[in-house]
């Protein structure tokens, strides 16, 4: 079955980096656009941006255009999220979407 495990939340301070990675399984990876969605308590999900399935094009909400970037190895059945100066209001559960499945999540709190 469709499977997704997001990996590399934690805690940082603002103006901090931090990776994810997305590892999938139960599909073929490399066919497939791929989506990162984040969840902050009490408010709906975001949609955070998007890949193509060849890895040449993404696409990034406003609120993180120019901090973030979106990349994938398909040889790993792999997709990443680079964030970088992040915000407290960056803080939420980061979620990997792709085929028909989700992942459950990753903790990202951004605190001082």
């Amino acid at each position: 079955q469709v499977q997704l495990v997001e990996s590399g939340g934690g805690l940082v301070q603002p103006g901090g980096s931090l990776t994810l990675s997305c590892v999938a399984s139960g599909f073929t990876f490399g066919d497939y656009a791929l989506t990162w969605y984040r969840q902050a308590p009490g408010k709906a999900r975001e949609l955070v941006g998007d890949i193509t399935n060849n890895g040449r094009f993404t696409t990034y909400a406003d609120s993180v255009r120019g901090r973030f970037t979106i990349s994938r190895d398909n040889a790993k059945n792999t997709m990443y999220l680079q964030m970088n100066n992040l915000k407290p209001e960056d803080t939420a559960l980061y979620i990997c979407q792709g085929s028909s499945g989700w992942g459950r999540g990753t903790q990202v709190t951004v605190s001082s």
